[in-house]
Formats: structure tokens, C-alpha cells, sequence
């Protein structure tokens, strides 16, 4: 990551500016002149042509001031017991909006995600695909086939990458599992020691805050080795936990209101930014972002991977951190960001059930006259035709479609009997389903026979 520039503060630019100038500043109105409109950090700012007649410093007054009257304090401090702000400018507002529309609706989503037969297994994809995007970003380097076949056959990870994506994948589950109650920290312990078991080198880590004794951990770029901020004292960390507790849970001060959606993405940011973990800070945060969001029923944030986003532009996700800590706490950049990424996300959910629908459809067609197959099987079947080789398990077909082991069992049997699937016994009790080569060939002769 380039280095970025602190940004002069409101205060200083107020005493160095002469009240003549000033006047001209406000009279000229210039944040309307910031690229379209854009919540542009100094860094940003300084590397583009100023309006005419002021200087850089100049326009930049004219935008904090712009910000200032609309800026809201957080409970989050920074260590010297500044508020955090935001602002719920224009560009915030209607990403909340389009957040609203897609992720807490259901009426505008296919049946597929609403029918309860079938939307277990859009929930697999999902937690499967943020475990492995997430841990990714945190250094894992097993490929993401390799990965998923590993979550959905249910054996032991093989090394230290993959154990994170199995913890990944288990920490999420958690975060279900406890979407409908409060927060405590208890439970972010929990979640800390569910992502990071096994993977640290300090393993009595996992699950604890770091105390005063312990070297606290700076937050380096990874390219440069450069510190890019202190995070708190450790001292302040059991009370900090506390106070984002609460703070997640909805306590705010009498007659505030802070939309969920950003409450989501402030739980999120605050986290990272207390980092009172030794290790695990990232992914423990992402963790009680996706929390949040269904706690706020959020429902479609079971299906949606922000971590597959965030790890295609890594370096603008932890730039929107140092904008927000380098222009005195205004958080209004990391939010952006996030709100930005969460749209992204969804659509590219909306593109991923679109394709998923076509398959299905199609595989629908080849097998309108096969009497007896359920989805989970034309699922398989599906998968099966694009996939030609693929070995599936009891237990890999009982995890992708959150089956009873006896369905699972019979649903691959019956394909077994069809001579759609090859089985094959590996000892007395473990079975494998392996898709035949001629696949295609094999539905067309079957069209019409019963299973």
C-alpha cells in the first residue's frame, strides 16, 4: 500500500487561513465541486487540479467545512478518547437505500432462495465461498477447489491453510447459530477461538484478548513492513469489548438512531481497529459484520461473500481504514467502501443464481421424462454434466444440501441404481459416487426409465 498522507485538520487549516480567503472559500461553495460529489480523502484530493483561484489547502477547507455540520459522533474512541464520526451524506444514503431494497426484501428473489427445500444448499455455496475468500486474504494458499472438496467431504484439513478455512467455515456456522440473541463478549471470544484454533504459533492465544504483558501487535503493511497505526492499549481492551457489546446490541444515546446496516459496518470496523487479538483480527471481524447483518434480518447476507469482493481489491479495502483513521476518525470512507462492496456482493449474487437457474433448467429439460428425481439430485446431476470425473461422498451430499445422512444415503443409491452415478466401495463402510465420463449418454438411454 502507498503511503498516505495525514490529512491537515480542520483546526489547523482554520488558523493558517486568512479570513478573507476563508470568506471566498465558503462563498465559492467548493465541496460541490469535488468530482461529481465524491467523499474524497486529502490523499485523493491533493492529486487532482484544485478549482480555479484556490489552492489545495484551500478546496480542502471547503470540503471539511462542508462535512462538518453533518458529521455524527460513534461510541467508538480512539485511544486518546476521541469519537469515531460519520457522515450520512447523499452517497450514503442511497447505498443504504438499494441495501434496503435487496438484502431485507424477499418478494424480488427467486424461488430458489425463498422455497426451504432448496435454499440449504445456496447456504453451503455461501459459507463455503466466504471461508475460503476470507482465510485467502488472511495468507491461506490452498486453491479454492481443493478447499471446498475438502468442507464438503467433511475430512481433516491437511495443513495449517486449510485448517483456517475449516475454522472459517465453523466460525460462521457460530455466528448463525447465535444470530437471534445479543452479543456478548463471551461470544466474540468464541468466535476468535473458533477462526484462529490451530493455526497460531502461540496457541494458548486463541480466544483471549491480548493483556499488558503481552507485545502488542501493530498493524503493518504487508508489502512494506511499514507500522500503519498503534492499536490501542491493551489495559483498555476488556472494557472496549464491552462498550462494542453494547454498542452491537443497539445502545446508543437517548433519541439517536444509527441504521442497522451501518451498525453492521461499524461493529466491522471497530474490531479492526481495537485489534485485540493477537492474531485473527480480520477475520473475527468479518465475523461479527455477517452477525450483525443477520441479526438485523438481513437474510440475504447467508448467501452473500463479501471476503470474495474485498479479496480482489485488498489494497483499497485497508486504505479505507487509513483514510478513516488519518482525517480525524471520519470513519464516512471505510463505511462507503463497505456499503459499495455489499452491492457488489449482491449482485454478484444475482449474476452467480441466474447462471444456477439456467442449470438447473437445462438439466430440467434433459431430464423431464427421468421419472422420480428430487432437486438434490438433479442438483448432483447438474453439477455431474459440468463436472465429469467429480467423486462425491454420503457425507459431501449430506453437507451440501443440510440432509439427514439416510437422505443423503438414498438420494446417491437411487443415482447408483440409475447407472447414473459409478459406485465404488473404499472398506466396509465408506462409499464413493464417482460422475461417469459419458454422462450425457447415460441420462439420454434413461429418459422415461424409473429409478
Amino acid at each position: 500500500m502507498k503511503p498516505i498522507e495525514q490529512a491537515p485538520t480542520l483546526d489547523q487549516m482554520l488558523r493558517r487561513g486568512r479570513p478573507d480567503r476563508i470568506s471566498a472559500i465558503l462563498d465559492a461553495r467548493l465541496a460541490l465541486h469535488v468530482a461529481g460529489g465524491r467523499y474524497l480523502h486529502w490523499d485523493q484530493l491533493r492529486r487532482r487540479n484544485p478549482p480555479e483561484g484556490f489552492s489545495w489547502e484551500e478546496w480542502w477547507l471547503g470540503v471539511k467545512l462542508s462535512r462538518f455540520p453533518a458529521l455524527r459522533n460513534l461510541p467508538l474512541e480512539d485511544a486518546s478518547g476521541r469519537p469515531f464520526r460519520y457522515a450520512p451524506v447523499d452517497s450514503v444514503q442511497e447505498r443504504l437505500h438499494h441495501i434496503d431494497q435487496r438484502a431485507a426484501g424477499r418478494i424480488a428473489f427467486p424461488d430458489v432462495l425463498t422455497n426451504p427445500e432448496t435454499r440449504d444448499r445456496y447456504i453451503v455455496s455461501s459459507l463455503i465461498e466466504e471461508a475460503i475468500t476470507s482465510s485467502q486474504m488472511e495468507g491461506a494458499s490452498t486453491t479454492r477447489q481443493v478447499a471446498a472438496d475438502m468442507l464438503r467431504r467433511g475430512r481433516p484439513p491437511a495443513d495449517t491453510s486449510e485448517r483456517m478455512i475449516l475454522n472459517n467455515f465453523e466460525a460462521i456456522q457460530f455466528v448463525r447459530s447465535i444470530k437471534d440473541r445479543p452479543l456478548t463478549p463471551d461470544d466474540v471470544l468464541e468466535i476468535h477461538r473458533i477462526t484462529t484454533a490451530d493455526t497460531l504459533e502461540n496457541p494458548d492465544a486463541a480466544g483471549r484478548l491480548q493483556a499488558p504483558a503481552d507485545e502488542r501487535v501493530a498493524v503493518v503493511d504487508r508489502g512494506t513492513g511499514a507500522v500503519l497505526f498503534n492499536p490501542p492499549p491493551a489495559d483498555q481492551l476488556p472494557a472496549r469489548l464491552e462498550k462494542m457489546c453494547r454498542f452491537a446490541n443497539g445502545e446508543l444515546p437517548a433519541n439517536q438512531f444509527l441504521h442497522p446496516v451501518v451498525r453492521a459496518v461499524m461493529l466491522h470496523f471497530w474490531l479492526a481497529y481495537d485489534h485485540p487479538f493477537e492474531d485473527g483480527n480480520g477475520r473475527t471481524a468479518r465475523a461479527l459484520f455477517y452477525w450483525a447483518m443477520l441479526h438485523g434480518n438481513y437474510w440475504l447476507f447467508e448467501y452473500v461473500s463479501i471476503s470474495s469482493i474485498l479479496k480482489n481489491a485488498f489494497a483499497q479495502y485497508g486504505r479505507s481504514y487509513r483514510y478513516s483513521e488519518s482525517d480525524e476518525n471520519d470513519a464516512t470512507y471505510f463505511l462507503i467502501y463497505q456499503l459499495e462492496v455489499m452491492l457488489r456482493a449482491i449482485k454478484s449474487l444475482d449474476q452467480y443464481l441466474q447462471r444456477k437457474i439456467a442449470q438447473v433448467r437445462e438439466v430440467e429439460t434433459r431430464l423431464k421424462n427421468v421419472a422420480s428425481f428430487n432437486h438434490r439430485q438433479l442438483a448432483l446431476l447438474g453439477h455431474a454434466l459440468r463436472h465429469p470425473g467429480t467423486e462425491y461422498t454420503i457425507k459431501s451430499h449430506q453437507r451440501s444440501h443440510n440432509v439427514a445422512y439416510a437422505t443423503a444415503r438414498s438420494d446417491l443409491l437411487a443415482l447408483s441404481r440409475a447407472k447414473l452415478v459409478i459406485e465404488r466401495r473404499l472398506g466396509a463402510k465408506t462409499m464413493t459416487f464417482r460422475a461417469p465420463e459419458d454422462l450425457e449418454q447415460r441420462l439420454a438411454k434413461s429418459r422415461g426409465s424409473p429409478l
